[in-house]
């Protein structure tokens, strides 16, 4: 029979999820279920662009592309409420891509056949699959932010492919009070944080930068060793990768490592 530890086994700990909406709300959800006590602190936010003649052009034409990718679920969702108004049927042949399991979800719910790394949530991961090695004269499709990394489509047009960045919304970085970060941190004092990108890194530090918080000796969970090692760069003393980024996979990290039984970098 199960005990209720082993029901909860975050019982007691408090972890602070750094993720946009509605993300956020969803694994914070989760981890109370484990047991966590949480709060969420959105560093940054996605605005959708406005419909203009050049977004629609590149809609128009997607069936011109061999390889379509979406480096997030929030772009995959944003490209098909946008596609959904141009294309009743998806054309053929078109090979579907998602840098994470969230991101291919989206795309699979949505009768896609899609492809996702075996391991790993990267862009080098996806790099690695093998229906992009050899893309010469194939036209590509990444569906991302205003900004991001350029290692997709630098990558793809060194192997030949024509690449099309296509901006579906921005990012923007929300201001918080330094008393409201003052008392999550002394208040709340969260055990781990959940800090899923390198920009939403970057972000916490510049917030904190002047506070008495004591962020640099708390753990953080971050989405991988690329960031990892930022992290450490700056100075944080406890960081862990999971091997996962879904929900569970993150739980499960975090549980691990709060109970002692992963090691900490």
């Amino acid at each position: 029979m199960a005990t209720p530890l082993a029901n909860r086994p975050l019982a007691g700990r408090r972890i602070l999820v750094c993720r946009p909406e509605p993300e956020a709300s969803r694994l914070a959800s989760h981890l109370q279920s484990l047991g966590a006590t949480t709060r969420t602190l959105s560093l940054i936010e996605r605005q959708p662009l406005p419909d203009s003649p050049q977004l629609r052009t590149v809609l128009q034409q997607l069936d011109q592309f061999q390889h379509v990718i979406a480096v997030s679920p929030f772009a995959a969702q944003q490209l098909l409420e946008q596609l959904d108004h141009w294309w009743p049927q998806w054309p053929v042949g078109i090979h579907w891509y998602g840098v994470g399991k969230g991101t291919g979800q989206v795309f699979a719910a949505a009768g896609l056949r899609v492809t996702v790394p075996a391991t790993g949530v990267t862009s080098e991961a996806l790099l690695a699959v093998a229906s992009l090695q050899q893309v010469t004269g194939d036209k590509v499709l990444i569906a991302r932010g205003t900004d991001g990394r350029d290692l997709l489509q630098e990558t793809l047009q060194a192997r030949g492919a024509q690449v099309t960045l296509l901006p579906l919304y921005e990012r923007r970085f929300p201001d918080y009070a330094e008393s409201s970060l003052q008392s999550l941190f002394h208040d709340f004092a969260p055990d781990s944080l959940v800090v899923l990108s390198g920009d939403t890194l970057q972000r916490l530090v510049q917030l904190a930068a002047h506070l008495d918080t004591g962020l640099l000796q708390r753990q953080l969970l971050l989405p991988a060793a690329r960031v990892a090692s930022q992290a450490q760069q700056l100075g944080f003393t406890q960081v862990i990768v999971p091997a996962s980024l879904s929900d569970e996979g993150i739980a499960t990290a975090l549980t691990r490592s709060l109970q002692g039984e992963a090691d900490v970098n």
